[in-house]
């Protein structure tokens, strides 16, 4: 509750956090905007595979043209670690760049703020070790959904309570995971042309419809919490904000959670398609169980919505802001040195499962796209079966057929044994197995 206070102070001794930010897309550009408006906190370096695009990023946001001007811009990651940068953003969404990025940052001895959630549950137990090795912070981006749950998590054991659940909602039905992004406007309301206009990009936004990045989000939430996760992937459950604490119970209590302690993504839709009635697409929640009669007399007395017992609350945020909050993660790397959530174990993992038919020569497209959907298993599972990561279900050729709806096995791909990527992912695999 103080950074503004300890940014101002680094302000007043002439001392501001400098930032460098690879990659100036959506995540990218929301953070941009808010840099002119902070006193103390300067971005001199921005890596962009298209610099050209990052500046144009700047003046959208509204950076002036001498703010832009007396930064750097540059398609060379390296320039990141330029001297005097406290912190390095990534947010690429590239797994393999960011993984690279992310332990050149931590050799330099910079701290490191991993938007790039897709390399965090590739490879992020193993970097966040790294890092602290290292003596520098690796964490998770404030403003995205991981980070908001983990503080979550955080407050409710700080204060006493049990956790039971938690996660976040997203718009969901089961007919999603096999959308390839041909289909993928109409479930957005939008037509391909007016998609295309506003530079949207049909395999991202799958991914986020298909179900893969809420299973990216929620094994990086378990990887940072010790939470578990489902036996066999999410439920998605449909479920607004009151019923919060009556449906993410354990099922011997009545509620949806195989055990108490479990990561779980809540549906904005009924199966049918109605609306759910207050619903939290765009937040965080977590449910938690009072320890003794006296403070499930609170829940009630404070007004907290309830199951029937009185035993069971929830506590939520509404919505998420993404990169208008991400100077949080800064500024508590920066000022604080502590992380706003990072992986503290490999609990969950996210691997390929066929969307169709593959057969053996088929080459596979990665997250959000044609041909596999991303499923959240326990990581002790995924080692178990040989499961392929989605992290690396990208440009790799089949050599095995595989049934729809069946997991991809790193004995189905051919995968170069020397990739950097894959290399680095069997040692975190061998380092927490």
């Amino acid at each position: 509750m103080n950074l503004h206070a300890l940014l101002q102070a680094r302000h007043a001794a002439g001392k501001p956090v400098r930032v460098a930010l690879i990659g100036a897309g959506k995540f990218g550009s929301m953070f941009l905007s808010q840099v002119p408006h902070v006193a103390g906190l300067e971005v001199p370096v921005i890596i962009d595979l298209d610099p050209e695009r990052a500046r144009d990023a700047c003046r959208t946001v509204g950076w002036s043209a001498e703010l832009i001007a007396r930064t750097s811009f540059s398609p060379d990651g390296s320039k990141a670690l330029a001297d005097g940068i406290d912190v390095v953003v990534e947010a690429t969404g590239n797994p393999a760049a960011g993984i690279r990025h992310a332990r050149a940052a931590i050799k330099a001895g910079r701290h490191i703020v991993m938007v790039n959630v897709e390399a965090d549950v590739l490879a992020g137990p193993l970097l966040a070790e790294e890092a602290r090795k290292a003596g520098v912070v690796y964490s998770l981006a404030y403003g995205d959904q991981p980070a908001l749950t983990a503080e979550l998590v955080d407050w409710a054991r700080a204060t006493g309570f049990h956790v039971v659940a938690a996660g976040k909602g997203t718009k969901y039905l089961p007919a999603y995971h096999d959308v390839t992004p041909d289909g993928v406007w109409q479930h957005y309301g939008l037509t391909a042309g007016e998609a295309q206009s506003a530079g949207m990009n049909p395999q991202m936004f799958n991914s986020f419809l298909d179900g893969t990045k809420s299973a990216i989000e929620m094994a990086a939430i378990a990887n940072a919490t010790g939470l578990d996760v489902p036996s066999d992937g999410l439920s998605f459950p449909p479920c607004g904000v009151d019923d919060l604490p009556h449906v993410l119970r354990p099922r011997e209590r009545g509620g949806v959670l195989e055990r108490s302690g479990q990561v779980e993504v809540v549906s904005s839709l009924e199966r049918d398609g109605r609306p759910v009635f207050r619903d939290l697409r765009w937040g965080v929640y977590v449910v938690l169980e009072a320890p003794n009669d006296y403070a499930a007399d609170c829940f009630r007395q404070y007004g907290l919505k309830t199951d029937a017992s009185g035993r069971y609350a929830a506590m939520y945020k509404p919505y998420h802001l993404i990169g208008l909050e991400l100077n949080v993660s800064v500024l508590s790397a920066a000022l604080r040195k502590e992380p706003t959530g990072q992986p503290l174990g490999f609990r969950g993992d996210v691997v390929a499962v066929a969307k169709k038919a593959l057969r053996a020569g088929e080459m596979l497209d990665g997250e959000g796209g044609y041909t596999v959907w991303g499923k959240v298993l326990p990581a002790a599972t995924s080692l178990t079966l040989g499961a392929l990561p989605i992290g690396l279900a990208h440009r790799v050729k089949l050599t095995n057929d595989v049934a729809r709806g069946a997991v991809v096995r790193w004995s189905d791909v051919a995968i170069d044994a020397s990739d950097e990527t894959a290399k680095i992912r069997r040692a975190m695999e061998a380092m927490f197995a």
